[in-house]
């Protein structure tokens, strides 16, 4: 498999698109205002312990207080079969190094552990364990403990625990050594500043997007990583040097006319992840919705009619969707409960093999997926770690024209489509000026928290741009009228 990484970087937004075969497999998107908080390390402050509920309001100096639940505490975890309360480990007004596990989602805070994880390349940092652990994904029994071994030596008796991740099955003893090094010196300096700081600051933040990417994402599958800004081709290959050396070759600027997404069809297919509807290659579709509770996805035929009968178009059909919907869950970044409805099968046979191929197909999931078999209704259900908020989420809002029955894009992410169209239409022809006709709330936005935006845009094509709100347009309409 061909796999390319593409990072896309603006002022206010990173966007990174995975493409395996010329099909986008993958998306994130970091936005400067809104970044996700998952990883991040805080000395917090215990602001109401609930022994009812076993769990506590812990503030860490975000709009909303962060919850605590007991097994998420580190005495807990390191006792399994001995239960603890919760009252009798924190109480109010302590201090408490805490690490964020998932985002605020919605009305809800974000929620954290005191148990303490640093991630490396190749290994997992747990400061207050002693144990060695080795990722799932690494099978070969004897392969996992000569990793185990090979790093206990390394570690030439520290006590102190580490995860050797999928990353690390194939690294050499001095990649393996440079990353507890380079963990050791994190987790000294979260210390330091543990004990320095006043309460509800930030004691760790986890690493930009663009530079997780080069830690996280990248394998020995991806071909290269294109990036389209020059000052974070130098950060990423600097960081590249440091810590990812064998990456450094396949960081490449893209120095292209035409925008790197557009040049890819990612812009196209991020359109198509908002869709309720998702058109399959043979006439079938799927149809999407994301509710709190719950994501149900519903399978049709459409105009596939097959070529032998009834049974094997439906079969064909539901095959097929296995694929899209796995990666359709990608690319949405969809989480919690998911209940798939497959066209009805009489065949057990056919029932057994979709439900193998999606199993196959979830499985290059980077997200933790758990799959149960049909219901008595014929239903399927996922789980999958929900982490951050879902594409259409961070893209979107409550559309207030539908009385929040359905979404529209948010204002903010308007203004970025109207600075990308602007740069676009700036490489292809030499106009006098720029006028951007758009809705009211739109044209307020890029005069007020994105004037800084406009301006560096302007500086940067050397040509004028001015605003004009045009009432009818709704909050999606805009042209950029070139003069």
């Amino acid at each position: 498999m061909k796999e390319q990484i593409l990072v896309n970087v603006t002022p206010r937004e990173t966007r990174v698109a995975a493409i395996t075969d010329g099909v986008v497999q993958d998306l994130h998107i970091e936005r400067s205002a809104q970044r996700g908080i998952v990883g991040n390390i805080y000395l917090g402050v215990v602001k109401r312990v609930l022994p009812g509920m076993q769990s506590a309001f812990i503030e860490i100096g975000l709009e909303r207080a962060a919850f605590l639940h007991i097994a998420d505490v580190i005495e807990q975890r390191q006792h399994p079969n001995e239960p603890q309360r919760i009252e009798r480990l924190v109480h109010e007004g302590q201090s408490v190094v805490v690490q964020v596990i998932k985002d605020p989602i919605g009305t809800k805070g974000a929620r954290l552990s005191t148990q303490i994880s640093i991630a490396g390349r190749f290994l997992v940092f747990l400061p207050q364990e002693s144990h060695i652990g080795i990722s799932q994904r690494i099978e070969d029994d004897g392969g996992r403990e000569l990793l185990r071994a090979r790093l206990s030596k390394l570690l030439e008796g520290e006590h102190q625990g580490y995860i050797i991740r999928t990353s690390g099955e194939h690294a050499a003893d001095d990649e393996l050594k440079a990353d507890i090094d380079y963990l050791n010196r994190i987790w000294a300096d979260i210390r330091q500043k543990a004990q320095t700081l006043p309460a509800q600051s930030l004691l760790f933040q986890d690493l930009s997007l663009q530079l997780r990417v080069l830690r996280d994402i990248v394998t020995a599958e991806t071909e290269q990583v294109l990036v389209d800004s020059r000052e974070n081709f130098l950060r990423m290959t600097e960081f590249a040097e440091l810590f990812v050396a064998d990456v450094l070759p396949r960081v490449k600027h893209y120095t292209g006319e035409r925008p790197l997404f557009e040049l890819y069809g990612i812009e196209a297919e991020i359109e198509k992840a908002l869709s309720r509807r998702v058109n399959l290659k043979f006439g079938g579709y799927l149809i999407m919705d994301q509710t709190e509770a719950m994501t149900t996805i519903d399978v049709n035929t459409g105009g596939f009619v097959g070529h032998r009968n009834f049974d094997d178009t439906i079969f064909k059909t539901n095959l097929e969707a296995t694929h899209v919907i796995a990666r359709q869950l990608r690319l949405r970044n969809l989480g919690g409960i998911i209940i798939v409805d497959f066209i009805d099968m009489d065949n057990e046979d056919h029932r057994k093999a979709v439900l193998d191929e999606l199993q196959k197909a979830l499985a290059t999931d980077r997200t933790k997926i758990t799959l149960s078999g049909f219901t008595t209704l014929g239903l399927v259900e996922i789980t999958r770690k929900r982490t951050r908020e879902s594409l259409a989420h961070v893209l979107c809002e409550p559309c207030p024209t539908c009385q929040s029955r359905g979404e529209i894009k948010t204002a903010q992410t308007v203004c970025y489509e109207i600075l990308r169209e602007i740069l676009r239409e700036a490489r292809q022809f030499n106009a006098r000026e720029y006028r951007i006709l758009a809705a009211q709330n739109v044209i307020d936005m890029l005069l007020d928290e994105e004037s800084t935006s406009l301006a560096e845009l302007a500086d940067f094509i050397g040509k004028p741009i001015y605003l004009q709100v045009e009432n009818a347009y709704t909050q999606e309409q805009y042209d950029v009228v070139l003069m």
